[in-house]
């Protein structure tokens, strides 16, 4: 396809620029305008968006020219849908006008539903937002179809599963965004497999799975890319890349993954789309794939669980790779013996007995202590080697001789950057390492063509510049806790989510701004979705719509 003509931008929105795409009627590109979100407004955009007949077409910009390839197709998507977790190809990035920075309930609220439980995101395509739900009581997953101007129901339809996953103490069996093209949703649970629904509520066809079995809960979200859903899934029954026909469901190829599952892995990243490739977060690594023939591509072993999605910036995939022990913040320091009697030994007898023994952590998430399970401490049983309810010198530095050595098997984590057109197994000095401190587990990272921020636990936000790695800033955002909803780019802003539900606004850039904190009144797991200027919030018990009036 020659590529389409277009105009000089016109009509700057904040740092928004509106573009116009020229007609080429013999290649069925209709005239459309786009809005896409820059860091700065004097350089042009990142991507720009062409809508064609029966496909939309997601071009990465680079100095006011196309780079080669099609780096996204969604069937009959328009230019502001949210059409699966994290938008067009899970980049964070909204299209469209801004919605508003000052919301809540009761503030800038267009409507609000009851919502059934789930941590899936809601998708947003033309006329409908679909979602997923469960009811514990009744054991029953669901798809949910609403309307997007009113909220209300359009259709529910349960989907049957003969037994529910389980997962983490904070995970639910409905944890999965949907993806929907215009045409049909198609949804994954753990505990069914895939199913597929048109409009109109009628099941299109489903591909059952077995149960997933994991420590986690198997959250992953499917995408469609072209004529096909493309599905990640890993769990100690099986452990897989698939690609389905999105018309019938038949498989059209499965690509088996060779790296062991184990408890530590999350593998809930959702593929995205460079080219003719598909990039997958992986069990301990990050792969390419043909989305023709599922033929890997190259692989690059990092030392990662698989928990957040990754994007595309330029000419590289960057990928947040997180494990539990992979920086020092993770590891706090122990104490040895002289010191451990010094503070903890209250009957003076210079040794430790069972009530003496202070909580220690092995690894531990220090922000967001509030969430359950939240690290593993040293447990007075496996010091105690003697049975004689007390800890000797000679015990303790077992202990920590055996814990060091236990650690030593983890691998420094990092926010990387991996060229898109590597090949074959990914050598470490090919490697870009952007960052080793402050990585997120669960949230994704975000890039708006010169800087790429992500933000963790506690609500501490790195700001770092695409180019050179160089940290340009790190701040509290005021949310507070455990953050499991990625951050969002839109209007020149970005939104980032805790999960007991402040949002907060902050300007892109070197130099951020602290524009809002919103405060939902509920926890917020879930991801939002933004489309035209709407911004959609799921929290544990409601669905939000913010909009200017």
């Amino acid at each position: 396809m020659q590529r389409p003509r277009y105009a000089t931008p016109f009509s700057p929105i904040n740092t928004v620029w509106s573009w116009l795409v020229l007609s080429r009627p013999e290649q069925g590109i209709i005239p459309v305008s786009i809005e896409v979100a820059c860091s700065d407004g004097l350089r042009a955009p990142d991507f720009l968006i062409v809508q064609c007949k029966d496909i939309l077409m997601l071009f990465h910009l680079q100095s006011w020219v196309f780079s080669a390839g099609i780096l996204l197709f969604m069937a009959t998507a328009g230019a502001a849908d949210w059409p699966q977790f994290r938008g067009p190809n899970s980049s964070g990035i909204a299209p469209g006008s801004s919605p508003p920075v000052e919301f809540g309930p009761g503030k800038n609220e267009l409507w609000n539903i009851p919502m059934g439980a789930g941590h899936s995101s809601p998708v947003v395509v033309g006329e409908v937002i679909f979602l997923t739900t469960y009811d514990k009581s009744r054991k029953k997953l669901a798809v949910v179809c609403i309307s997007r101007a009113s909220g209300e129901t359009r259709w529910e339809r349960v989907v049957p599963a003969d037994r529910i996953e389980k997962g983490h103490a904070s995970f639910n069996p409905a944890s999965s965004t949907p993806a929907f093209d215009g045409q049909r949703v198609v949804a994954y649970f753990g505990s069914f497999g895939l199913i597929c629904f048109d409009l109109e509520g009628e099941k299109l066809w489903q591909l059952k799975m077995p149960l997933t079995r994991t420590f986690g809960g198997n959250a992953t979200s499917p995408a469609i890319v072209g004529d096909r859903v493309i599905l990640y899934r890993g769990n100690y029954i099986d452990h897989f890349l698939l690609a389905v026909d999105k018309v019938t469901g038949k498989e059209l190829w499965k690509v088996p993954q060779r790296e062991p599952f184990s408890g530590e892995m999350a593998c809930t990243a959702c593929p995205i789309v460079a080219g003719d490739k598909l990039l997958v977060h992986t069990a301990r690594s990050m792969q390419a794939f043909e989305i023709s023939s599922g033929k890997q591509l190259w692989v690059a072993v990092c030392a990662t669980t698989a928990t957040s999605t990754p994007i595309l910036a330029g000419k590289e995939v960057i990928v947040a790779a997180w494990n539990k022990m992979g920086e020092p913040a993770l590891r706090p320091e122990f104490p040895d013996f002289k010191k451990l009697i010094a503070e903890h030994d209250k009957d003076g007898d210079k040794l430790i007995s069972r009530d003496e023994l202070p909580t220690l952590w092995i690894f531990h998430r220090p922000e967001g202590a509030e969430a359950p399970q939240n690290g593993a401490t040293i447990r007075f049983e496996r010091v105690d080697k003697n049975n004689n309810r007390e800890i000797d010198a000679d015990e303790w530095s077992a202990q920590l001789q055996g814990l060091e050595k236990l650690r030593a098997r983890y691998k420094t984590h990092g926010m990387l950057a991996i060229p898109l057109d590597s090949k074959g197994e990914v050598e470490a000095n090919q490697i870009r390492t952007l960052e080793t401190q402050g990585i997120p587990e669960v949230p994704s990272p975000l890039c708006d063509g010169s800087y790429v921020y992500f933000v963790k636990n506690g609500g501490v936000l790195t700001c770092l510049e695409l180019k050179t790695g160089r940290r340009v800033y790190r701040m509290r955002t005021r949310g507070r806790g455990t953050h499991y909803a990625s951050p969002l780019i839109a209007g020149g802003n970005l939104f980032t989510i805790a999960g007991d539900g402040r949002i907060s606004v902050l300007t892109l850039g070197p130099k951020p701004e602290l524009l809002a904190t919103n405060e939902m009144r509920d926890r917020v797991y879930a991801t939002p979705a933004i489309s035209d200027g709407v911004l959609y919030v799921r929290t544990h018990s409601k669905l939000f719509a913010f909009g200017k009036r």
